[in-house]
């Protein structure tokens, strides 16, 4: 699948693995994913999972996408820490997490953030997801919405055939028992499986956003904003499905906008008539 080898080289990156391409930027060299002073473990549903916590205020989930870990998350952990307590754990079959005793699923994972937000105690938390990280978000939300205060959801998609073909190659089959690579591969290709309405049960306040380029289909990013009853939408000009790495300034100030403003639900007749009374003549 194209979309985890994207995903993994951004991870690999991040850890400095050997490469032949350009160095990485300086943000993806602080060991975010691989910080000993940060980082803790727990165990959920016989999973041990890796997490790190940084800064302090409101809780600030942040989830990763197919084949990544903490680390593709630099960029974000680095500028919303300041403002946050960032919240970020290795997926279960992802990076320094343990591997799921049954079938890799989404709603595990959802669940497990449900457990990692138990174990620290955390308020409802502000939860910004990738990819993959983006599907887990919405989930949470359904399966959790207590643990939810307002979402930022990257490029989800409610089934896999909302990608662009060209991102869900199909995956031969392993030789012998499936490999971690082998189950998060087929993940996205059989994966998920989310009615488009049931999330008219998701109430927190969510910003859609994906790249004009992405690799999930425009109509698709629309399906799930129209879906949505407290939704924005917010598509990113000349941006791909990696624009969080690709132009972290930009991504961040979208989704750091929207958790700092107060949430309105627009009407779009009524909002536009409110402004056009603003420049009526004066009754006479």
């Amino acid at each position: 699948m194209r979309l985890l080898t994207a995903l993994a080289m951004a991870a690999a990156l991040a850890a400095g693995a050997p490469t032949a391409r350009a160095q990485p930027p300086a943000v993806f060299l602080k060991g975010y994913g691989d910080n000993a002073a940060a980082g803790q473990r727990f165990v959920h549903d016989g999973v041990s999972l890796y997490y790190e916590t940084y800064g302090a205020g409101e809780p600030l989930l942040i989830i990763h996408g197919n084949g990544a870990s903490i680390a593709s998350l630099s960029g974000q952990i680095d500028h919303f820490k300041a403002k946050y307590q960032v919240i970020v754990m290795d997926s279960r079959d992802h990076g320094r997490s343990g591997d799921a005793p049954g079938p890799l699923t989404f709603e595990a994972m959802s669940d497990d953030l449900a457990a990692l937000l138990d174990h620290l105690h955390a308020r409802p938390a502000y939860v910004l997801g990738w990819s993959d990280g983006a599907i887990e978000a919405l989930l949470l939300s359904l399966r959790h919405p207590e643990k939810v205060r307002m979402i930022a959801a990257m490029a989800a998609n409610l089934d896999p055939r909302g990608a662009w073909p060209e991102f869900l190659e199909p995956a031969p089959p392993p030789a012998g028992p499936p490999t971690r690579a082998d189950r998060v591969r087929r993940l996205d290709l059989d994966e998920p499986h989310i009615v488009p309405s049931a999330l008219a049960a998701v109430t927190a306040p969510t910003l859609v956003l994906a790249g004009d380029h992405d690799a999930i289909r425009d109509e698709h990013t629309l399906l799930i904003f129209r879906s949505l009853p407290n939704s924005q939408l917010a598509i990113l000009p000349d941006a791909t499905h990696m624009v969080p790495i690709d132009d972290p300034d930009r991504f961040n100030a979208v989704v750091d906008r929207f958790f700092s403003t107060p949430f309105v639900k627009r009407d779009r007749l009524q909002d536009l008539l409110k402004t056009l009374r603003k420049f009526a003549p004066p009754a006479k």
